[in-house]
């Protein structure tokens, strides 16, 4: 079992209960999924690029990628309908639990001049969502092997009904909030 899984379970789910003061277990929100999400916005020119993001955004998750394909044609942007423009990975069960040990433990504190999250990027419905300005914070990518610095979006879908309440989760879970 994943260590963030271990510590729901055992400290994360009786302190919100009590904070909260739920009535019935199930309404205790917990992490439902986690989407990463990696835009290639120079795939219109060269099909390479696309399949060293999904590579790469393998590599960081674990899990095969699928590639997101534009919805309609945009002629500003030399863009087709159907036309390959990034990749996302969704994440559940226990991969989400160590991609999510991994963010907070050991990529975020590798970012320059971090001074922690965004806590307004809620949804009003507990999704929380960040970006990352460059992959190469995450030990799985090799620095030499990459040919340019891509970022991505990051969504932590909980199953909060309130925005207090998926912050008080992620707190708990050691996400490092601005002050």
């Amino acid at each position: 079992m994943a260590r963030l899984k271990e510590i729901y379970n055992s400290t994360i789910r009786p302190a919100m209960k009590e904070e909260f003061s739920y009535a019935n277990e199930m309404e205790i929100p917990k992490l439902d999924k986690i989407i990463i999400n990696m835009g290639v916005g120079e795939a219109a020119q060269d099909k390479k690029k696309v399949e060293a993001a999904v590579k790469e955004i393998e590599a960081i998750s674990g899990q095969k990628a699928i590639k997101t394909k534009a919805t309609k044609s945009i002629a500003a942007f030399k863009l087709r309908e159907g036309q390959v423009v990034g990749t996302k990975v969704t994440l559940r069960r226990t991969q989400m639990f160590e991609f999510l040990d991994r963010l907070v433990n050991i990529a975020l504190p590798r970012v320059r001049d971090f001074r922690g999250l965004n806590g307004k990027s809620f949804d009003g419905r507990g999704n929380y969502a960040m970006g990352i300005k460059e992959q190469i914070i995450f030990p799985e990518i090799d620095y030499d092997q990459v040919d340019a610095i891509r970022g991505m979006d990051i969504v932590i879908c909980t199953t909060a009904k309130t925005d207090d309440e998926a912050r008080a989760l992620l707190a708990k879970f050691d996400l490092p909030f601005a002050k």
